[in-house]
């Protein structure tokens, strides 16, 4: 099977659907008629077997084969964000929210990949899953998927994402730590209040917090291996009723970004939040959870599967590489359930001004690639098949 072919042939097809998906977007949580589209388009391509997930506005597809074997999955997510679109496309989108991330893109991407093998089919030893995911930008949707089961029976699953920052039309398949985690935190402080010409008769929880803050900041530059990526951020502080009072409550939000697949870092955090707090005499309460683990490329064969696989259809030419960083993605979630590989495909291309990268209300991709992105992804899902 030539799947360089097939995918030049649908090319017209994938830019279609990228732009019709472009021009309609809906926000986390609320795709309700992203998911029917796709499953009407899956149908269109005589894919029957189709599951639409209850907690979430997610679905999973199942092509099977023509020979028994392994289950490999396919994912895309496909939900937009609350900016406001300045691209001036004829397809832009006109109601509040913009595919800014790129999500349109890896929807046409995995439409045109289920096109490709669902024409070639009966050449494949296997059963391939297309993953359709929601809910990706507020870290909920791949869990929810993984609890509904559509990860079951799943040996194997690719995921990409196209990216601002790398040069089009290069594939970074890059073994090792890709995205880091999303954690996020809360710290509540407890003082007392009084006048704030009598500060000794209260306890001030707005100096205590800004003690926490600076403290927090140990934990990275005097806690941490300086050899472990750890990015630390309290984004938010509230507290106070009054300009002339002493403040008796304080409310802290924040981030941590690591590859540590363990807490390590919330235990660290504890122990500085409240020992801080109770040296000024208040009382500090802290709330750690994981939101997404760490995107890791640690299984070294399926990270040779999609080298392979770009090569063999692009040449070495065609790999490209991004830099780690610590930025995440909730497509870790499907690990808890089978290995994976993560790959990027850049969609920056200077020659044609397309310089704006990801969450940006001007982000606008070369579409060039977006074969190429199909193309890898039906590639490994047939390699990965046939390696067994």
């Amino acid at each position: 099977m030539d799947i360089k072919t097939l995918a030049e042939k649908y090319e017209p097809y994938i830019i279609e659907r990228r732009r019709h998906y472009h021009a309609c977007p809906e926000l986390s949580g609320q795709e309700k008629g992203t998911r029917a589209q796709i499953k009407k388009d899956l149908e269109a391509l005589g894919i029957a077997d189709i599951h639409e997930m209850e907690g979430c506005y997610g679905l999973f597809a199942d092509i099977q084969g023509g020979g028994s074997g392994r289950t490999v999955a396919l994912r895309t997510d496909i939900d937009a964000l609350e900016i406001a679109e300045k691209t001036g496309l004829p397809f832009a989108s006109a109601n509040g929210s913009m595919h800014a991330c790129g999500h349109d893109n890896h929807i046409a991407m995995l439409l045109g990949a289920a096109r490709i093998l669902n024409e070639v089919k009966e050449e494949l030893c296997g059963r391939v899953r297309l993953v359709v995911q929601p809910a990706e930008e507020i870290a909920t949707g791949a869990r929810a998927m993984v609890n509904e089961g559509a990860m079951d029976g799943v040996d194997a699953i690719y995921g990409a994402h196209i990216w601002g920052t790398l040069d089009a039309p290069l594939i970074d398949v890059t073994p090792g730590s890709r995205m880091a985690c999303c954690d996020r935190f809360s710290i509540e402080v407890e003082g007392a209040t009084s006048h704030g010409s009598a500060p000794h008769l209260g306890v001030d929880a707005v100096t205590v917090s800004a003690a926490i803050v600076n403290n927090l900041q140990q934990c990275v530059s005097r806690m941490n291996d300086p050899l472990n990526p750890l990015v630390l951020t309290v984004g938010t502080i509230h507290g106070g009723s009054r300009w002339n009072s002493v403040s008796g409550h304080v409310s802290m939000e924040g981030t941590v970004r690591t590859f540590e697949k363990d807490l390590t870092a919330a235990k660290v955090m504890r122990q500085v939040v409240e020992r801080t707090a109770e040296t000024f005499n208040a009382k500090a309460a802290f709330d750690y959870k994981r939101l997404t683990p760490p995107v890791i490329n640690e299984n070294e064969r399926l990270v040779r599967v999609a080298h392979d696989a770009v090569v063999k259809l692009y040449g070495e030419e065609g790999i490209g590489h991004l830099p780690t960083m610590m930025a995440s993605e909730d497509f870790s979630w499907f690990g808890e359930k089978a290995p994976y590989v993560f790959a990027f495909v850049g969609s920056r291309n200077k020659a044609k001004g397309l310089t704006y990268t990801n969450h940006n209300e001007h982000y606008d991709v070369d579409e060039d690639v977006l074969k190429r992105g199909a193309a890898v992804m039906a590639q490994f899902a047939v390699d990965f098949l046939r390696e067994q």
